[in-house]
């Protein structure tokens, strides 16, 4: 990008305005700092823990897959982030509610500056109103992405923007195009969903040279450049799932085809509407009668929106791969080839919302040109679409579901008295929580024997059953839950099922926990941190030390010994 045309980009005012409605947005976390409400599932639950205790291990770079003590007595190394994850330096250099801070801001700068240069490079005509180009870059920018992705998603448009560029004008491309190339790996997760994206952009390399019947080599070298710095990102995931024979994971067991045909079929409607947790879009409401409206509007026109009608149809198609790979007619195949067990192949789906988003676009430009309330019209979305995107703010979001603050879910005050209530150096004992998250132990600097990670050894995950098979054996959805996935190495409890969130305002106490202490006594159990009372604790072998409560704390934790 030139210098003029860098000048003439930050003089506009609508891209001021994105930026001050974005910074509104971001606001609440500046505000609240450890009070604000975050996501809990898959965020305050795990990733947020996994980079602080990475960045206090001492292990950040290792070339070999160690041992992490500080969970199931050997985490391997892994199992958490890469060393090369810029996101994990954030935690290195500051407080992780700040980390978590930088990291939001981050990615909801990328998201907005990447969608609006793909749409104003590639997408929509010179002369399309700012509303759209703008707007929608803003929409897409305050999506309710999952927080540790970071550009995961968000930083598809940027990505695809820097490809287009390169495929373009080749060894002229500006330099700019080239640093982004180079930095966006190191705020990705490669596995989650950019193999994926680097698969659709060897598909168009491939297309071309069929196409034009010339190799474009700058742009061959640039999908190069990016996979070999995935690749060189995650050695160790690499090295520990293709050449270590030494370490079995717990995934050679995962069974996640189990839903029927008709489950399928309507997962797969659930998805092209509302998406996944992790991947949600916002679409049901707004963009997907706005895109049908527009194609009707086109056609009546004798008009032919091939990539409006082409866009939409691929998330239709991403929406039943997606809901169909969890088919049972999947599950014969995926026992006889390894692979497409241990490999999610479904997380296709988190391009969906990138594509919702340039779809939304191109159908915004159709009602603009259609007489003057077409204008009108395409004001009014946009308003509508921001707004209601707006409310889905971390903070307002969860304020509202009632969920813990940050402060709140960890309790540091809390575990430190549990702490210095035991007295001995945490790494000389092992504890196990129930009724809350694991992770909040180990946040606070216990070692604990259960955990939730996306990898750890099978064999563990056998012997830690035998602790839990009492519980298991009484629920069989948390059997099934554990058995085919079996992720959160959870202490289960069929009278609490799966739910990890037993504040002290719903503390109900256990009438009936059917563990076996003498197993958690072998693999070194000697403390259990239950957020509810075991009204069977001595009969099981358990005797209550004591109960602790503060007033800035969500839990009352009831502190077990295993005698």
């Amino acid at each position: 990008m030139s210098f003029i045309a860098f000048s003439n980009f930050m003089h506009n005012k609508w891209i001021w305005l994105g930026c001050l409605i974005l910074l509104a947005y971001l606001s609440p976390y500046v505000i609240y700092g450890e009070d604000v409400h975050i996501r809990v599932h898959d965020n305050m639950d795990s990733n947020i823990v996994w980079y602080k205790v990475l960045a206090e291990s001492g292990s950040i770079f290792t070339l070999t897959d160690v041992q992490l003590p500080y969970a199931i007595d050997g985490l391997p190394r892994s199992a958490l982030p890469s060393a090369f994850d810029a996101a994990l330096w954030l935690y290195v250099l500051f407080e992780p509610i700040t980390a978590y801070t930088i990291s939001q801001t981050i990615m909801r700068f990328a998201a907005f500056f990447g969608m609006y240069l793909l749409l104003t490079r590639f997408v929509v005509k010179k002369e399309t109103t700012p509303w759209i180009t703008v707007g929608v870059s803003l929409a897409f920018a305050m999506l309710p992405y999952w927080p540790s992705g970071v550009l995961s998603i968000a930083g598809m448009p940027l990505a695809l923007y820097v490809f287009l560029m390169i495929r373009k004008y080749r060894t002229n491309a500006p330099k700019h195009t080239w640093v982004l190339l180079l930095l966006i790996p190191f705020f990705a997760n490669f596995v989650l969903s950019f193999v994926f994206f680097l698969a659709v952009i060897g598909a168009l390399w491939l297309i071309d040279r069929i196409r034009y019947k010339e190799w474009n080599w700058t742009f061959f070298t640039a999908l190069a450049m990016m996979a070999g710095i995935f690749l060189m990102k995650d050695y160790l995931l690499i090295t520990s799932m293709f050449f270590d024979d030494s370490f079995t994971s717990h995934r050679e067991e995962l069974e996640l085809s189990g839903n029927t045909f008709e489950r399928s079929y309507e997962l797969a409607w659930e998805n092209f509407l509302y998406g996944h947790t992790h991947d949600e879009a916002v679409q049901a409401y707004i963009i997907v009668p706005v895109i049908l409206l527009a194609v009707l509007i086109a056609l009546f026109k004798n008009r032919h929106p091939k990539w409006l009608f082409a866009l939409f149809l691929a998330n239709l198609v991403l929406s039943f791969w997606y809901a169909f790979w969890y088919w049972e007619g999947w599950q014969p195949l995926k026992e006889s080839i390894s692979v497409l067990n241990t490999f999610n192949f479904a997380r296709i789906h988190f391009m969906d919302p990138p594509i919702w988003y340039i779809a939304f676009a191109l159908a915004l430009g159709i009602l603009w040109r259609f007489k003057k309330i077409g204008k009108l019209i395409v004001v009014a979305l946009i308003i509508m679409q921001c707004v209601m995107l707006f409310g889905l703010t971390e903070e307002f979001k969860y304020r509202e579901a009632n969920t813990p603050t940050f402060k709140e879910f960890y309790s540091e005050d809390l575990f430190t008295s549990i702490k210095d209530y035991i007295g001995e150096d945490p790494s000389d004992y092992r504890v196990v929580s129930i009724g809350l998250h694991p992770t909040i132990a180990q946040y606070n600097g216990f070692y604990t024997l259960d955990t939730y990670n996306n990898s750890f050894p099978l064999e563990y995950k056998h012997a830690f059953r035998k602790v839990i098979a009492g519980e298991l054996d009484k629920s069989p959805t948390l059997e099934n839950y554990f058995d085919t996935w079996g992720g959160r190495l959870y202490m289960y409890s069929a009278e609490q099922g799966k739910d990890y969130m037993f504040t002290k305002n719903r503390n109900e106490s256990i009438q009936d926990l059917a563990i076996d202490t003498e197993a958690l006594k072998k693999l070194g159990g000697e403390y259990i941190l239950s957020a509810v009372p075991i009204e069977n604790a001595e009969d099981i072998g358990l005797s209550l030390e004591e109960t602790f409560e503060e007033k800035d704390s969500v839990w009352e934790i009831y502190l077990y010994h295993v005698m």
